[in-house]
């Protein structure tokens, strides 16, 4: 790219350039195409929208979800629904006592890492996940992708719910009124907020605990990780037993 005499060969420098460009634009050319293609492909499995109407979804985040996820009639529950996201937190037993440890991390890794980042989506739209995430991180102490897990987990299971009840998701303010996209983002933006000097006490605050407390420390760098079936009908149907499953995650 230099001459001779140590001088920027500007011509070639231009080639190189112009190369790129053609590249990236093929690039983005084929990526329109594949995200049409999985538009079409959506709309034949939920014609109904329902994955969908997710707070603050597109086609592409309700593609991979239900696309990696599959029919979620075809689950006995929502519970086992959770389990196969392996978003469940894995129970560690000694003797006649029990605690929770970090995500089983069983299943599709490619479903996990769509609900984990849906949920930093939804997070910032729906005032009851926001309201959760600001309780575990500024409330509980929890590192920011440990909240995103359990969010997931939640989220999962109400639009499993959504899917087996027939009806799409309904955007609730923490005291149960129904409120639009746009009410959810202000409710979240002022009233759920976590500034950088919040988050940095909150992190003084949990590596205090964990040097307190070593196997808490262990689990929590587990936990920290961020998680990373062919096509479902949509014959949808009620299951007395997930109303129970839905009060238990929310």
């Amino acid at each position: 790219m230099r001459r001779a005499g140590g001088a920027l060969d500007f011509a070639e420098l231009a080639e190189d350039i112009a190369g790129e460009a053609r590249m990236a634009a093929h690039l983005n050319a084929q990526i329109i195409t594949l995200e049409d293609r999985i538009a079409i492909l959506y709309e034949e499995a939920d014609p109904g929208q329902v994955i969908a109407s997710g707070p603050g979804f597109g086609v592409i985040t309700a593609a991979g979800i239900l696309g990696r996820l599959g029919d979620p009639n075809r689950f006995a529950s929502l519970a086992a629904i959770r389990a196969f996201t392996g978003l469940v937190p894995r129970v560690s037993q000694s003797g006649l006592t029990g605690r929770n440890g970090p995500p089983t991390r069983q299943g599709d890794p490619g479903l996990r890492e769509t609900l984990f980042k849906a949920a930093d989506i939804a997070r910032h739209v729906d005032p009851t996940l926001a309201a959760r995430y600001h309780d575990l991180v500024a409330g509980k102490g929890k590192h920011h992708n440990s909240a995103l897990c359990t969010l997931a987990a939640v989220l999962v299971t109400r639009l499993a719910a959504c899917w087996r009840n027939g009806t799409l998701y309904e955007l609730r303010d923490t005291d149960g009124r129904e409120i639009t996209e746009a009410e959810g983002r202000t409710i979240c933006a002022t009233r759920y907020k976590i500034d950088k000097t919040a988050r940095a006490k909150v992190d003084v605050r949990r590596r205090a605990q964990q040097l307190k407390n070593p196997t808490t420390s262990r689990r929590e760098k587990e936990s920290r990780s961020a998680p990373a079936t062919g096509p479902s009908t949509t014959t949808l149907r009620t299951n007395p037993r997930d109303h129970h499953d839905l009060l238990d995650v929310r």
